[in-house]
């Protein structure tokens, strides 16, 4: 690939694509930062981290401690870490650093910062090979196994010409869900405490297992916790935040059948496996994931189990508006009525469970939560826009515990995918947004 132009011209108009490469060109000249942010993200995509919503345990896998006693080591190796700094990591793997402020800013508010250490179960995450395709070209990057991320399906990826694009080797997913933010969180404090002349307020760094199993937090240490904010690094594209996210339910679908030998089977038996596909086909296919997007909620079929006597599914309930959703969980109990009439004999148990709530209500209650953000992303040089989350974060149910915690971007894209990415200046950007956020609160009066 060729190198990028060492300059831009003057006085004419820039193009949109001229704007985004003088970006990059100016956030990737940013050494300090990348030497503190990108080898730390290399190395911590390859601790296998996957974790496992079918386990009741915290941490759900043992490889998130790996990851959470390297962090808990290189916090407490930190150069210039202050007198009265406290490392906690709890019995159930949440990894908690306190670092006070600096002279004359003590009364500034606690305020505090989280990104989670599991990666997703639905790829596998194991053995991760990171690769580097420096001063992309705009080309469809080839990985192994005759997989490749086509810019032309993925705009953002169209958008990163002369960026530093990480990948897997297509065998895996990258991580950067949310390892991009675990590497921007530590990153921003290494960088505060090499420049004590930099005031900030009193800090918590908190590091979390198991976000994407939907439990929501289990066993988190809110007794610790000292922070009226908190921001979660887990977005995706540079500049976008996120104060409002699903409202999630899931449901297990327990279906028992009725069972004799298949040569008498006529009208005796009830199949529990058909009694199972005839369920998952009464979800209505226009309200499912891939049919939906922007403020639509959807049903999703997770997982389905089963032989001819009991068969079981997991489905996952989303939509922002709560009337909605109750609409969504009434709905199936209907569809289970309606299966039960189709097989005699048969029976269905629905058992839904709420896993966390639309955060909107009680972040538009803390305004300055947000203003704040807002000014730091474009002190950083960032243009910010909000949009929906499909989906949560651990910031959800934060703010369920009244800390109200919005999301922010962290560079990475495709998430849960082999296609995954993540882009070096985007990551930059979220670091100096951070940085700016903390010296923003730090100004601030604790209420």
């Amino acid at each position: 690939m060729d190198p990028l132009p060492a300059s831009f011209t003057d006085g004419a108009a820039l193009s949109h694509t001229d704007v985004l490469m003088n970006d990059i060109s100016r956030r990737l000249s940013k050494t300090e930062l990348i030497d503190r942010l990108l080898p730390r993200f290399l190395r911590y995509v390859q601790v296998w981290t996957t974790s496992d919503r079918h386990i009741s345990d915290t941490p759900s896998t043992p490889g998130q401690w790996d990851l959470a006693k390297t962090i808990e080591a290189e916090l407490r190796a930190l150069t210039g870490l202050p007198s009265g700094s406290e490392i906690t990591l709890t019995d159930h793997c949440y990894v908690l650093a306190r670092i006070p402020a600096t002279k004359g800013k003590e009364k500034a508010p606690v305020v505090g910062f989280m990104a989670h250490l599991d990666t997703s179960s639905d790829v596998s995450g194991k053995d991760v090979k990171p690769l580097l395709f420096k001063n992309y070209d705009g080309k469809t990057i080839t990985l192994a196994e005759n997989r490749s991320i086509d810019p032309a399906a993925y705009p953002s990826l169209a958008d990163r010409v002369g960026d530093t694009i990480i990948t897997s080797d297509g065998t895996t997913l990258l991580g950067a869900d949310d390892k991009a933010g675990v590497a921007e969180l530590m990153a921003a404090l290494e960088h505060f405490l090499v420049h004590p002349e930099l005031e900030h307020g009193p800090l918590e760094f908190i590091f979390t297992p198991d976000e994407e199993t939907g439990k929501g937090l289990p066993e988190f240490p809110r007794d610790l916790v000292r922070s009226v904010a908190c921001y979660t690094m887990d977005g995706g594209d540079q500049g976008e935040l996120e104060a409002e996210c699903f409202t999630a339910w899931k449901a297990d679908i327990e279906i028992t059948g009725k069972v004799i030998h298949l040569g008498t089977a006529r009208g005796k038996m009830a199949n529990a496996v058909s009694m199972a596909a005839a369920y998952i086909t009464m979800l209505p296919r226009s309200e499912s994931p891939e049919s939906t997007d922007g403020y639509y909620g959807y049903y999703c079929p997770l997982e389905i189990r089963g032989d001819l006597e009991k068969a079981n599914l997991e489905v996952f309930l989303r939509d922002f508006d709560q009337v909605e959703m109750d609409r969504r969980v009434a709905s199936l109990n209907t569809f289970a009525r309606a299966v039960e009439a189709q097989f005699p004999g048969g029976k269905i148990s629905v058992k839904p469970q709420m896993q966390y709530l639309n955060m909107k209500r009680k972040l538009d209650a803390e305004p300055r939560v947000l203003d704040l953000l807002v000014r730091a992303a474009q002190k950083a040089g960032v243009e910010p826009h909000f949009k929906p989350i499909r989906g949560g974060t651990d910031g959800s149910r934060l703010t369920e515990m009244g800390i109200p915690t919005p999301n922010v971007y962290t560079g990475g894209h495709n998430y849960h995918s082999r296609d995954e990415w993540a882009g070096l200046a985007e990551m930059v950007a979220a670091t100096e947004t951070l940085i700016e956020l903390i010296r923003l609160w730090a100004d601030e009066t604790a209420k």
